[in-house]
């Protein structure tokens, strides 16, 4: 039967559909590709993405994840947001049991892009923040939505 295969990807593409939850701001959707603007950058900071692949095995995980120890959101597959900061040396880490922690130098103006995948350690998954290049965040950000606030001054 011809129509089977062709089934079959349509009750796929309609359950992922039905399982991930896009953020809603203002109203609209609010995934990376869809969203025309965000704040401008001021020139004497930079900005950080944080982001997780929707691809994982654990979706129930979210843990917070910490900028200079305090938390600045939470990793949540599919989800991305992100913070501006002053220039200088940042590091990031994860509420997660094995932490696991990323030190690196933003500069004014720059963007940097921290993908938080989701491990398994011997009893438990981790959370082991890594810098990834402009290019290959882009794709990734791409199919995510925003989970952070539109207002990145609080």
């Amino acid at each position: 039967m011809r129509l089977a295969p062709l089934a079959t990807l349509c009750l796929f593409s309609l359950l992922y559909a039905c399982t991930s939850t896009p953020v809603q701001i203002a109203g609209a959707s609010a995934a990376h590709r869809e969203v025309s603007e965000f704040p401008p950058l001021q020139a004497d900071k930079g900005r950080i993405y944080f982001f997780r692949s929707a691809a994982t095995a654990d979706e129930t995980s979210h843990p917070s994840i910490m900028l200079d120890g305090s938390s600045v959101g939470d990793s949540k597959p599919g989800g991305f947001f992100f913070i501006d900061g002053e220039a200088g040396s940042h590091e990031v880490a994860t509420s997660t049991m094995a932490e696991r922690k990323l030190i690196f130098t933003l500069a004014p103006g720059e963007v940097k892009y921290v993908r938080t995948p989701n491990s398994f350690g011997i009893t438990s998954g981790w959370i082991a923040p890594e810098l990834i290049n402009e290019t290959e965040a882009l794709k990734e950000l791409s199919g995510l939505s925003y989970t952070g606030h539109m207002s990145v001054e609080e």
